[in-house]
């Protein structure tokens, strides 16, 4: 338990000074004599309730116990002799009279029982019936003799519950005096043992009392020994003085105290070095120990003193003065003394210091914020003026410029990447110049030396005004005074110099300022050198990238074609793009985006810039692409988290990519597209109307087992389709989310209906590009031509072999109208082994198909999804050189399924009118397939 006095200490009771606490403690702390006191009051007062309450328990106990013989006899009597009870014992059911009477007579007597029994003690009455007929539990032979019996015994349940039964047996005699029966009554002292709780409250109260009486005593004592002791304990005072007097004796500040009668109570060592005060001092007047007048009027007066400094022999004391506590016994005052004769000096070296370590945090935190070389030079020099150097100039080698490792041979070819402060009212050679060092230039010495060179006057720098004589007249003319060349070291390898300059506005430099000078350029060459070799490592992921990607268009009559493609300032990503041709006429637009950065993710997206490649020669549908493509992104990412993969690889899996593929059809202008997790395309119509046609979003690649959906559009000739990669849209840096940028690529692209693909590239990338790229952007524009009606010649071929010649002569005549007439003899042939192969091996229906483009296209249809197979016959077969001549005739040929069957395909390039395919003649070429040098 703990009492407070409920009344706040003054200011008078604080403890003395250097030994206040700061918690205030328990007025009834059992570790205090006063809490130890208190608690052995309350176990005394405790002992004495608890015997109180025991004996008045036992005293109620035994009057119950005495008032219960007194009622069991009386009651038993009062039924014994009541008039017909030795009549009834003699009857011939003494239960049927007995019972009812004897359970009124208990309820009157209020006792717990009332029985009426024969001699053999067989009852005849009882309040449960149950028991009634059974052996009477107890002594009755004294009963038998005419003697009344009270005892303590159990039984049979009671009405009352349990406890300790008190009964009394009586005889009951007939008008003879003979015992006829005998009657008990009896009742528990349960029952009667409340008599004694009415006496409790007043035993409990008088506890309590005490207790009270024993709290106010103890908060009295304990409040008055607080008050004494400044509510400390003895040990507590005794380590508050040991502490004390360490302080005192220890600090370097002297401490004097005075009463209010101008008499020294106490000084500390210091203070008595300092006034160079005796040893007997103790009590004595001030004025009495030989003090400055300045010192000792200050000492004698009562006012108080903030940092008044007072001269004591040959030093300059800073004194304050303050008087005790207002109610301190005795009153006095308390003065410190400090000595600042050497604060000053010291005062001003740390102020450098401070200014010091505050520009190293400001370089810490200011230089290599970018990974670019020339920014972050140009940060050093930033940072270091004008706080450290009028004019800073970085001069770095052109290989670290380039990313790549630097040499000791490019020393004496440095390039000026960085010029900070009064490079303008100053000549020094401008930035970007190429400057050549003689070898006697502190900047030379620094890096051959490779260390810091100091000179603290360039007038007399001979090498220094050898290198530009002219120049450095012209500079020391308007105040170039002094300079420190710290080579820019990082990995034991040389980057280049960092030059520090100060006019005659400024201090010169000193040697104290060559390691900050070399702290400062160690800082920055650290990250002049993370930014050269990230400069190298996204130059080759760069190169990697771009020599990956599409160089020139291709050529093909679909589409017209534009594209751009910017790498990300952090590093290179892994998207991609790519047109291709396909057979038919139709061209084929793919927009990819691997997940990551670096030259990993530019490889994964080589490897599946090549897959698509080799998908789309196969003339797959576009779903079975994508479908191809995420079997290969699954299994790329399989091999990448081998347990034998090279721990630490960059980028390591491939964790996924989205894929947007597209293929045009200029024949029919229509457009098969879908995407696999990437951003829907855009399409811009020859009216300039933008919208987003609704291409399902699929699974991005790499999941696995997700089939991926296909929508087939109508583009009119002069549409143009945008396909992007998030990167435009979407800044993760600027919290730019993809429906914003959405909506910005839209107002970008509106009104582009009547702007050729460059034009619509260029306003796109003007407008959402931004100034610091986080991801890769590529972006492709494509607008649609139609194949022209007049190009295009197409009919139906029943199946009958007999038709054949009717079809080679509808091919010349197409020909012939096309002005293709050197061509006709090899289309014909070509027409006519393709048409008698899908009469012959085919199904209906059967067509044929001519395209005049940059080539001249020849299809035959059929109904039948067989592949034709070129083979080689041998000299005495009579056929089997269809397809072989084919070949031949033409420059590419192939197969292409459709839902109705396949498609045979040959290409024939066009120069000058004439086939390329024919530098062979027809017939020489016939007579070498039967040319057998074994005949």
């Amino acid at each position: 338990m703990e009492v407070f006095s409920g009344r706040p200490r003054g200011p008078e009771r604080h403890p003395p000074v250097g030994g206040s606490r700061a918690r205030r403690a328990s007025l009834l702390d059992l570790r205090s004599a006063a809490g130890q006191v208190f608690l052995l009051q309350v176990v005394i007062v405790v002992l004495l309730v608890v015997a109180a309450v025991g004996a008045m328990v036992l005293q109620a106990a035994n009057d119950a116990l005495q008032q219960g013989r007194m009622e069991s006899i009386v009651a038993a009597q009062s039924f014994a002799s009541a008039p017909g009870v030795a009549e009834a014992l003699q009857s011939p059911d003494p239960t049927a009279v007995l019972q009812p009477r004897a359970e009124e007579a208990r309820k009157r007597a209020g006792v717990d029982f009332v029985i009426a029994m024969n001699t053999d003690g067989i009852r005849y009455t009882y309040p449960y019936p149950r028991e009634i007929g059974k052996k009477f539990v107890g002594t009755i032979e004294p009963a038998l003799n005419g003697r009344t019996v009270v005892e303590q015994a159990g039984g049979p349940p009671l009405p009352a519950g349990r406890g300790t039964d008190v009964q009394a047996v009586v005889p009951v005699t007939d008008s003879h005096g003979k015992v006829v029966g005998l009657v008990s009554a009896g009742i528990t002292v349960r029952n009667v043992a409340a008599l004694w709780l009415p006496e409790l409250p007043i035993i409990l109260g008088s506890g309590v009392a005490a207790l009270v009486l024993a709290v106010t005593g103890t908060t009295l004592v304990s409040r008055r020994l607080r008050r004494q002791t400044y509510g400390m304990a003895p040990a507590e005072l005794a380590e508050l003085y040991r502490h004390h007097d360490a302080v005192l004796h220890a600090v370097r500040e002297g401490l004097l105290i005075t009463d209010a009668d101008g008499r020294l109570l106490m000084a500390n060592d210091e203070a008595t070095r300092l006034l160079g005060l005796p040893a007997d001092l103790r009590g004595r007047p001030v004025r009495e120990l030989g003090l400055p007048e300045p010192i000792t009027r200050l000492l004698s007066s009562p006012e108080a003193v903030t940092d008044e400094v007072r001269l004591a022999g040959d030093r300059l004391l800073a004194v304050n003065k303050r008087p005790t506590y207002p109610k301190a016994e005795p009153e006095g005052s308390v003065v410190t003394l400090r000595d600042t004769t050497e604060l000053a000096a010291v005062s001003g070296r740390a102020e450098v210091a401070r200014e010091r370590l505050k520009l190293l945090y400001e370089a810490g935190v200011g230089i290599g914020t970018t990974l670019d070389v020339e920014r972050t030079a140009q940060e050093l020099a930033d940072v270091a003026v004008p706080q450290f150097a009028d004019l800073v100039t970085v001069d770095l080698l052109e290989a670290v410029l380039r990313g790549w490792e630097p040499t000791a041979e490019g020393w004496r070819h440095l390039r000026r990447a960085a010029i900070g402060g009064e490079g303008r009212m100053i000549p020094v050679y401008p930035r970007g110049q190429m400057i050549s060092f003689s070898r006697r230039t502190p900047q030379m010495r620094a890096l051959q030396e490779r260390r810091v060179t100091l000179e603290t006057d360039l007038r007399q720098a001979q090498g220094w005004r050898e290198q530009d004589p002219e120049r450095a007249m012209r500079a020391l003319e308007r105040g170039l005074r002094s300079l420190v060349a710290v080579p820019l070291q990082a990995r034991n390898v040389t980057l280049g110099v960092a030059n520090f300059y100060r006019t005659v506005d400024s201090a010169t430099f000193e040697p104290d300022d060559l390691t900050f000078a070399e702290e400062l350029a160690a800082r920055a060459a650290v990250a002049i050198d993370n930014a050269r070799r990230f400069t190298r490592e996204r130059a080759m992921a760069v190169t990697l990238q771009r020599s990956l990607l599409p160089r020139r268009q291709p050529e093909q009559d679909a589409l017209e074609v534009a594209w751009r493609y910017m790498p990300a300032e952090a590093g290179v990503g892994g998207d991609w793009f790519d047109v291709i041709p396909l057979p038919g006429a139709r061209v084929a637009l793919v927009m990819g985006d691997v997940v990551g950065h670096g030259l990993h993710a530019a490889a994964t997206m080589g490897r599946l810039r090549t897959a698509v490649h080799n998908f789309s020669t196969l003339d797959l549908p576009v779903d079975e692409v994508l479908g191809n493509l995420d079997d290969l992104v699954v299994r790329m990412d399989n091999e990448e988290n081998t347990d034998d993969a090279r721990e630490g690889q960059e980028g390591e899996g491939v964790t996924g990519a989205t894929c947007l593929y597209a293929v045009y059809d200029p024949v029919t202008e229509a457009c098969t597209m879908a995407r696999a997790g990437h951003p829907e395309p855009v399409v811009v119509r020859p009216d300039g109307t933008v919208t987003c046609p609704d291409v399902p979003a699929s699974a991005p690649l790499g999941l696995g087992g997700y089939p991926f959906e296909t929508v087939e559009l109508s583009l009119p000739e002069g549409s143009q389709l945008v396909l992007y990669t998030d990167g435009l849209v979407e800044d993760r840096t600027h919290d730019i989310d993809i429906d914003v940028g959405m909506e910005r690529l839209r107002r970008a692209l509106g009104g582009s209906g009547g702007r050729t693909p460059e034009e619509t590239c260029r306003a796109v990338i003007d407008s959402l590009k931004p100034s610091h790229s986080s991801d890769d952007i590529a972006l492709l524009t494509a607008r649609t031509r139609r194949f022209p009606r007049s190009d295009v010649a197409m009919w139906d071929v029943p199946p009958d072999p007999a038709v054949v010649p009717s079809v080679r002569a509808r091919c010349r005549e197409t020909l012939l109208k096309w002005g293709l007439e050197e061509t006709a003899f090899a289309t014909e042939l070509i027409i006519s082994e393709l048409v008698t192969n899908a009469i012959r091996y085919g199904s209906p229906p059967v067509g044929v198909r001519l395209l005049h483009g940059r080539c001249l296209i020849c299809e035959v249809s059929d109904g039948s999804g067989t592949s034709p197979r070129m083979r080689r016959a041998a000299t005495t077969d009579e056929g089997g050189r269809g397809l072989f001549l084919v070949a031949q005739f033409a420059s590419r040929w192939g197969t292409r399924y459709t839902t109705h069957g396949k498609v045979i395909w040959t290409e024939q390039p066009l120069h000058d009118g004439a086939s390329a395919a024919l530098g062979l003649a027809p017939v020489d070429f016939l007579l070498d397939q039967f040319d057998d040098p074994g005949l």
